[in-house]
């Protein structure tokens, strides 16, 4: 793999040690009587710097390295971890794995990947892109953002500050299996929350940026505008009165649709059958124009990986086809639960993005919505996976005539997530990527609010 030649000085330790001692893992286990085992390897560094009122407020800096061990003895399975690198803390937390797994009932879906499942392929995924960012150049990147989202708007009095974070970090995971890989990878923000002011309202709200690659980032200066603007436009909301009506929910919340639908179609909501999509590949979820892929090698994706933590190979596949759930979200051992075949999920899912042939900008999706409620912003955490029951505070804009009219407040929105997903009308073509799931804006034909 080419990520394996890449190294930082400011890392701990190579990417070649950290092979040598997932090497020496795998031989201690083996030694003290393990018919398998893996391991991952972790190390990795971090600075955040916060300002707040153009004063710094805090400066961190992390330094974070630890390896995790599982063993089987037979399907009995043991796991134990550590932050210490030392032969000796090695051979302690694999004797301490051991000593689990000899007491551990027995389980016969416990194991390894199949080996002809393991990734023997790595595509260069370009997930690597140190930042130098001195603690200076991070207070004066820090003060643009927030006074940028002062000069928004006079109504801003006050702010919870503006940050500017960077991470970059390396792994090795191995298996007895003969499977060894791992590579560094970054991630970078800057985030801003503003106050807003006028007579006895106040209002709060806040913009992000995540990316990869720092050059990807929103500049610094238009996330705090954005701040700015969008924490104003929210001063003198009120609450409407209880109706059902279209809800429109903006990109960077829509995604949290998203974020359900994958995690009842994972394998430990199946096999516990505590999900409200059992037995629903083949089935009509979705209107019949979305369309869901999930797209692991993506360039510089925030969720893209060649292989998922079982080292089994990641692959392109479409999840929704016309509506239609097509796959599930499994491990090896959620597999073997199933009785079917991994699909490369162990640890989650890999750039999930939804699409639609119904595509329009977000004017022409208030357009097509006339009169409803545009969310903007979610609370609370009232979705029951077992149901698919959504229920949750919500707040936002009011739109009449396909315009917005006014904020609104204190409502809650709610529904089945059933009847989302088949109510959606149109998804948005303003996507804002800041995660592994990547949505544009989204309407739904009809839910309920709760307001006076």
């Amino acid at each position: 793999m080419n990520d394996l030649t890449v190294s930082d000085n400011r890392f701990s330790y190579s990417l070649n040690t950290l092979e040598q001692i997932a090497r020496d893992i795998l031989t201690e286990a083996k030694q003290g009587g393990a018919t398998a085992c893996e391991t991952n390897v972790t190390d990795g560094f971090g600075q955040t710097v916060t300002v707040r009122q153009n004063a710094v407020e805090t400066i961190e800096y992390n330094r974070d390295k630890g390896l995790s061990v599982t063993v089987y003895i037979g399907q009995k399975r043991g796991n134990a971890s550590t932050s210490d690198f030392s032969p000796k803390a090695i051979r302690d937390t694999v004797a301490a794995a051991l000593s689990i797994a000899r007491y551990t009932a027995e389980d016969d879906c416990a194991g390894l990947a199949e080996k002809t499942q393991l990734a023997h392929h790595y595509p260069q995924l370009d997930l690597y892109f140190p930042w130098q960012l001195s603690v200076e150049q991070a207070i004066e990147l820090a003060k643009d953002c927030e006074q940028a989202g002062f000069a928004a708007d006079a109504r801003i009095t006050n702010s919870e500050g503006a940050t500017v974070s960077t991470s970059q970090s390396q792994f090795i995971y191995a298996n007895s299996l003969g499977f060894m890989g791992g590579y560094p990878v970054s991630q970078h923000s800057v985030s801003c929350a503003l106050i807003a002011e006028q007579n006895d309202s106040k209002q709060r709200d806040y913009w992000y940026s995540v990316a990869r690659d720092a050059a990807d980032l929103e500049s610094a200066k238009e996330i705090g505008r954005k701040t700015g603007m969008r924490s104003a436009a929210r001063l003198g909301a009120k609450k409407i009165a209880t109706c059902e009506v279209p809800v429109l929910f903006e990109a960077p919340i829509a995604s949290s649709l998203i974020g359900h639908f994958a995690a009842a179609i994972s394998g430990g909501s199946l096999y516990r059958k505590s999900s409200f999509l059992l037995n629903s590949i083949g089935q009509q979820v979705f209107a019949p124009h979305v369309q869901i892929l999930e797209s692991p090698h993506l360039h510089k994706g925030l969720g893209s990986s060649s292989f998922d933590e079982d080292g089994v190979a990641t692959v392109e596949r479409k999840i929704v086809e016309n509506g239609i759930v097509q796959g599930y979200f499994l491990s090896s051992y959620s597999a073997r639960k199933l009785k079917m075949t991994t699909t490369g999920n162990a640890g989650g899912t890999h750039n999930l993005m939804i699409q639609s042939t119904n595509t329009l900008d977000i004017a022409g999706l208030l357009e097509k919505m006339q009169t409803g409620l545009l969310v903007t912003e979610l609370l609370g955490h009232g979705v029951n996976g077992v149901t698919g029951d959504y229920s949750r505070g919500a707040s936002g804009f009011w739109v009449e005539k396909g315009r917005i009219a006014y904020p609104v407040e204190e409502i809650t929105i709610a529904g089945n997530l059933k009847d989302i997903y088949r109510g959606i009308v149109a998804i948005g073509n303003d996507v804002v990527v800041r995660g592994a799931k990547q949505s544009g804006s989204i309407l739904i034909d009809r839910m309920t609010i709760a307001g006076n």
